[in-house]
């Protein structure tokens, strides 16, 4: 629980420095999707917040302790990852940009978008693991 109230917190604070440094919603989706249609500074700005995401996971995939989850298969994740992706794109949205940042604001509109994530993604994991009997079936 600890490490859940510390990455929260983190979030927390890396979207705030990112609204203050930039006065944009630090959406991940929106960001990545930008990065490829940006240039200059703006671009910059993208791929730096990109790569510090990249580098967070792997320094914390190598010297956090181990918790205890269950291993999936790669594929599947990245599948399931580009997927979310285009999702967040194509609906104008993303967890980050809505489930932190929106509702940091008190938006309805992000509130129904977080409502709807969860939602879907309790659902997806019900039927993966419980109808189609993959991963972790209990």
């Amino acid at each position: 629980m600890v490490l859940a109230i510390v990455g929260g917190a983190l979030i927390g604070l890396s979207a705030s420095l990112f609204w203050s440094r930039n006065g944009r919603i630090a959406g991940v989706s929106g960001v990545l999707g930008g990065a490829f249609h940006h240039v200059g500074e703006e671009r910059r700005v993208r791929l730096v917040f990109l790569l510090g995401l990249l580098v967070a996971g792997i320094v914390w995939s190598r010297f956090a302790v181990a918790i205890a989850a269950p291993a999936l298969p790669l594929a599947p994740l990245a599948v399931a990852g580009v997927l979310v992706g285009a999702g967040t794109r194509l609906g104008g949205g993303c967890t980050s940009g809505h489930g932190v940042c929106g509702l940091s604001r008190f938006s309805f509109r992000s509130l129904l978008a977080t409502l709807t994530f969860i939602a879907t993604g309790a659902l997806t994991v019900f039927v993966v693991r419980h109808v189609l009997k993959l991963w972790g079936a209990s």
